[in-house]
């Protein structure tokens, strides 16, 4: 037992930083729990100091003052599995063997989020027949049940999450965990948070079988869960800080989230001090005043200082040690916590980035409110969204580099980059900075850039002949908008081709994505651009000099954004149905059976419609130039999958796009390969329509009509489809048929299958290109490389590039919404405003009468009478 700090210091040696390890203890005649700290260690691959489980039992009954008059029974560890969004995974794991030692301080590397680890001992009275503990003949994680809690707390309730990890190089997704089923578990999923691959046991995240750990029997079956007994703890009860804050006990611990203090304690830092006293203090509902702050020394007193409380505390560095040190400190508190209030004047972003550091190094997508439950459950304080939002700005900085020091690294990664593949394609426009009158020669503001890379740019030439254009918001620091350029390939493959970082979506930043699109990427004629009825898209695609208009490219709607449109005018899911319906046929004949419902339910729709180009809108007059694809929905499909990336730094963000684009063309480019080598003609998407088609042509009726075996009828002995012609012409030299399948995507319709069958042809000569294998191959030939090393890019001569602080949000009250509303978004003028929870017009959210029916209000009301019980 150490002097000078009152704990258990055992040293075995792990990357010259303490770890705090919570031993406790029970005792076979009464059930008494002792929190002893054991501060660990210095670890250089060297275990001379602990070399076998027996000593550290040993050492434990040794520091306990009871070596020779009790044993240790029992040793467990509280051992971390996965860090998931929702806070850290855990286990239980039997310290038995010298190589569960290891195991031990394997993990104490591989989670530095956590800074307290815990350990279980069960101590009995007597020794066993070696001296030092009961004999145990393996080591095995028996079957507890697994909890998902923070990293430092016991208890963190399910929030919904994202499971998408960001990553430069590579797309890591961390299983996560149901913590309503616990039988719901992906054991060989666990990923470390450095990355590493944690050994995978046995056991793990088992239904529960443990109904009492701690009862005298000589299972190896170990608790559930380890659970602090101090009265500082509040892991059991999240809101148990609202009571009195005079219950602490003599014990302390160095760091942690149940930190206290005592004279002689020591910091490495100014902001360990800061960051360890506003968590002392958060978690006791109790605040203080700031005496004295500078580089020397750090003086505070609590609030109620002098109004029958002693509280307060002084912290010095020493200079010598080049550590922080309390050198005065009258504690516990001896006022009551007298916070009400759903926020705490100490709980700012620091201390908020500081605890949710670990969910968004695991999904750098996590949504604010998620955060913001995550530390209400944590401290039981629920911080406002500008506070959480504020630590996770803070929180992807520490990890993904520094937003302001992104925007300079930006021309760095572009020659490093382009030195890596040859053929990178980088546009960067910038704007010039004026100081007093003068241009500032040394910076400039980033404005746009663009990027591609040369696989995207020879796989376009082996996709569909159709391009899907669309943009998504940033969410980090600054604002802008990510743009993007959506190919797919004949299996139904979606992936980007281009990018573009810009100010948000305009004629002007349209005009920059579309003009380098069509240079670099897309110079093919005939291609059809797919989008939204965006202003600045139509003024760029119908300009001369862009080199979008027909012959040379074709434009057409996204039916769900016209739907919108339609559905602000006319109510009703049936209005919108039929639109949509209308839209989606593929003969004129069915167009217009729709197109006159809609006459008979209400002329007015039929007017509207017709402001519109039939081309752009309908199937049966596209000519066959989308290939089936009515929506952008594929667009927004790669959205979500780059959805980690919105809330990256620049830099940042332009990697990550090279590195999940590389990974996505080995998984796609092995399948292919795979499907070529196993001797499959046509892709799986061909190959499943192909074999509903031959199905369907069995009950078909063929008639030839020349010599040359092209021209049939077709007479449906049973309807093959909802709306049923009943006998169709076919041409199989033009590829048509009545039906309109054929035309509209590119293979043989059931009907064509029939006359190939009936004049013993071969119905794959009638197939587009696109959907041959060996093309789909082709679309993923050309492979990625390495990026060179950070440390390895070239210099930059050039003007620092800053961002533009006119781009940055919004830095009080809530951030401002990117978003920029289009028709679709904008409502009837003079329109009454509808309620967010019932959709009726005449109140709002506030003064509905559904809100007391919520779950959330259920949930209010269940948290308030929480803190009147307490």
């Amino acid at each position: 037992m150490c002097g000078n700090c009152g704990k258990i210091h055992i040293l075995t040696g792990c990357s010259e930083k303490l770890v705090n390890i919570i031993l406790k203890v029970e005792t076979g005649e009464k059930e008494k729990v002792e929190n002893i700290k054991a501060a660990g260690v210095r670890d250089h691959n060297d275990t001379s100091q602990l070399q076998r489980c027996r000593d550290l039992k040993n050492s434990i009954l040794q520091k306990l003052g009871v070596f020779g008059t009790k044993w240790v029974k029992k040793l467990f560890y509280k051992i971390p599995i996965a860090v998931v969004s929702t806070g850290v995974q855990y286990d239980t794991f039997v310290l038995a063997a010298d190589e569960d030692i290891r195991v031990l301080f394997h993990c104490v590397r591989s989670f530095p989020e956590i800074r307290i680890h815990e350990l279980f001992a069960k101590l009995e009275v007597g020794v066993d027949s070696s001296g030092a503990s009961a004999p145990f003949h393996s080591s095995t994680a028996a079957g507890g049940a697994s909890s998902s809690m923070p990293a430092v707390r016991p208890y963190l309730p399910p929030v919904g999450s994202p499971t998408f990890a960001a990553d430069l190089e590579r797309t890591v997704v961390v299983g996560s965990v149901q913590l309503e089923n616990a039988e719901i578990f992906e054991p060989p999923d666990v990923v470390g948070t450095n990355g590493c691959q944690l050994p995978y046991m046995e056991g793990f995240g088992e239904p529960d079988r443990v109904e009492n750990a701690m009862c005298d029997d000589d299972s190896e079956q170990e608790p559930v869960d380890i659970i602090r007994d101090s009265d500082d703890d509040t892991g059991a009860n999240p809101h148990a800080q609202h009571g009195t804050s005079s219950s602490e006990d003599s014990g302390n611990t160095v760091g942690g989230s149940s930190t206290k203090f005592q004279i002689g304690q020591s910091f490495q830092n100014k902001d360990e001090v800061v960051l360890s006293v506003k968590d002392y203090s958060i978690r006791r509902g109790v605040e203080y005043r700031v005496i004295e702050l500078d580089h020397l020394k750090y003086h505070e007193k609590c609030k109620q200082f002098g109004k029958g409380c002693t509280w307060l505390i002084r912290v010095a560095l020493r200079a010598r040690k080049g550590t922080w040190e309390v050198r005065r400190y009258n504690g516990p508190h001896t006022c009551l916590a007298t916070s009400i209030s759903s926020d705490h004047r100490q709980l700012d972003y620091h201390v908020i980035c500081a605890r949710i550091l670990p969910l968004v190094r695991a999904d750098a997508a996590v949504t604010v409110k998620v955060l913001q439950q995550a530390t209400e459950a944590d401290y039981g304080f629920r911080p406002s969204y500008r506070k959480a939002w504020m630590a996770k700005q803070k929180a992807v900085a520490q990890i993904y580099g520094d937003w302001e020091e992104s925007y300079v690294e930006l021309p760095r990664w572009m020659l490093g980059v382009q030195s890596t593949m040859a053929g990178i394609i980088t546009v960067l426009k910038t704007s010039p900075i004026w100081l007093r009158g003068e241009v500032d020669e040394s910076t400039v503001y980033f404005h746009r850039l663009f990027w591609t890379f040369p696989p995207c740019i020879e796989a376009f030439r082996h996709c569909k002949s159709l391009v899907s254009i669309d943009g998504t918001h940033l969410y980090g620091k600054y604002v802008g908008t990510l743009l993007l350029a959506i190919a797919q390939d004949g299996n139904s493959n979606i992936f980007p081709i281009a990018f573009a970082l810009v100010e948000g979506e305009n004629a002007e930043s349209w005009s920059f994505f579309l003009s380098n699109l069509r240079e670099h990427v897309t110079p093919q004629v005939g291609i059809l651009v797919i989008s939204d009825r965006h202003n600045g898209i139509k003024a760029v695609l119908e300009a001369l000099e862009t080199g979008w208009l027909p012959p040379r490219a074709f434009r057409a709607y996204c039916i769900r954004h016209v739907a919108a449109n339609f559905a602000l005018t006319f109510k009703g899911k049936d209005s919108r149905r039929m639109l949509v319906n209308d839209a989606y046929a593929k003969t004129e004949a069915e167009f217009y059976y729709w197109f006159d419902i809609m006459r008979t339910e209400n002329p007015a729709m039929c007017e509207w419609a017709n402001r519109m180009e039939y081309d752009k809108w309908t199937q049966h007059e596209d000519s066959g130039r989308r290939f089936g694809h009515m929506t952008t929905n594929i667009s927004e499909c790669v959205n979500s999958v780059l959805k980690g990336t919105q809330n990256l730094p620049v830099t940042s963000l332009v990697q990550s796009t090279y590195g999940r684009l590389a990974q996505l063309f080995v998984v796609w480019g092995q399948t292919a390969e795979a499907q070529l080598g196993s001797g499959n003609e046509f892709c799986q998407a061909l190959a499943k329509a192909i074999d509903r088609n031959l199905r369907d042509s069995r009950c078909f009726t063929v008639t030839l009509y020349d010599r040359h075996q092209s021209e049939y009828t077709v007479a449906e002995t049973t309807p093959t489809g909802r709306f049923s012609l009943g006998s169709y012409r076919v041409s199989l030299k033009d590829h048509r048929c009545d039906c309109g399948h054929f035309q509209a995507l590119h293979y043989p319709c059931c009907h064509a299958i029939a006359c190939c069958a009936y004049s013993h042809l071969n119905w794959a000569s009638y197939v587009h290109e696109v959907y041959r294998m060996s093309e789909v191959f082709n679309v993923y030939k050309q492979d990625f490389v390495p990026p060179i090393p950070k440390g390895l890019w070239p210099p930059y001569a050039g003007p620092t590039i800053i961002p533009d602080p006119n781009m940055r949000r919004a830095k009080k009250s809530h951030p401002r919404a990117t978003r920029i509303r289009g028709s679709m978004d904008q409502s009837l003028e003079n329109q009454p405003k509808r309620c967010g929870l019932c959709r009726q017009a005449g109140h709002t959210r506030r003064n509905c009468d559904q809100r007391r029916h919520t779950t959330g209000g259920m949930r209010r009301c269940h948290y308030l009478v929480v803190l009147l019980v307490l």
